[in-house]
């Protein structure tokens, strides 16, 4: 009796060890928050994303498989400020009794209109999602990130605080890459054209003008009139480069080069990271790939 009794205590003590070394299952809605919860969570996570590399989450249509990857979450993270606009429904269908952590948390929205306009379909006061576009956003990104991770798995609190804060830190160094390389931009060229409006917190926050046909929507419809008087635009500043997004369809953008007399610049990473091995697979190196092509085509 009592060998049966030290067996069972030996089996449990195994299956608790077995317990504790299985992965934290988090979902994240889109490539960029999955990075973010892999560079927090370490070993200690398995995160599956929802709208994956290049993939874009404005029309993103979910399936029952995604209801399914919800409903198996022990942690949801979304971005929120309206950038997933079917996540809420999807939370619902699952049946997920996961803690839903939205990232951007405590970041001052922008709104859309920033040049003055609004574009068709979309309310000019509207805010922009794009937030982790300022790194000293994607800072608070992490600390949501992090803090919903200890609340979920109090036991991992020292990996998580430690793994955040050596994050942080290249956060830092990566903001003032940032700056550096803008500031060599000559002022009168630092304007460019992109698909959508996905860049008016980096705008803000480091000195580039952004000009964009379409809303802070992908979806939104860029109406004739639009393309017009941006083309209009490009040739009366003499803006020097137009940019394809990795999430749009790029026909667009170079029929306003090709009309405008601008140089059609590189391939630029808005709202999804690139495929693994792409140059773009994680969030810091999305930043400098695009910090890349904007002083190429615009250095002079």
């Amino acid at each position: 009796m009592r060998g049966t009794r030290i067996a069972a205590v030996l089996l449990a003590l195994v299956w608790a060890a077995a317990a504790r070394a299985e992965p934290l299952k988090v979902v994240a809605s889109f490539s960029i928050l999955g990075d973010l919860v892999r560079q927090v969570g370490g070993e200690r996570v398995s995160v599956a994303v929802l709208v994956g590399p290049n993939g874009d989450a404005h029309s993103f249509v979910p399936s029952p498989g995604d209801a399914r990857t919800l409903a198996g979450a022990r942690l949801v993270v979304v971005n929120g400020l309206g950038f997933e606009g079917w996540i809420d429904r999807l939370v619902k269908a699952s049946g997920t009794k996961a803690p839903v952590v939205v990232a951007s948390s405590g970041v001052t929205p922008i709104e859309e209109a920033q040049e003055g306009h609004a574009h068709a379909g979309h309310d000019a006061h509207a805010p922009d999602p794009h937030a982790w576009q300022n790194v000293a956003n994607a800072k608070r990104y992490v600390a949501s990130i992090r803090d919903g991770l200890i609340g979920v798995d109090p036991e991992g609190r020292a990996t998580y605080e430690a793994r955040a804060s050596a994050y942080l830190a290249d956060l830092d160094a990566l903001d003032a890459e940032v700056r550096r390389t803008v500031a060599a931009i000559p002022e009168a060229r630092r304007r460019v054209i992109t698909t959508h409006d996905a860049f008016g917190y980096f705008a803000r926050a480091y000195g580039l003008r952004f000009i964009a046909p379409q809303g802070v929507s992908s979806q939104s419809e860029a109406t004739a009139r639009d393309v017009a008087r941006i083309i209009r635009q490009v040739k009366r500043d003499r803006i020097p480069a137009v940019f394809l997004e990795n999430v749009a369809d790029p026909r667009l953008m170079l029929q306003i080069a090709r009309e405008s007399g601008a140089k059609a610049g590189g391939r630029i990473f808005s709202d999804a990271l690139s495929e693994p091995g792409g140059p773009a697979p994680t969030y810091i190196e999305m930043m400098r790939n695009n910090l890349r092509e904007f002083s190429a085509a615009l250095a002079g």
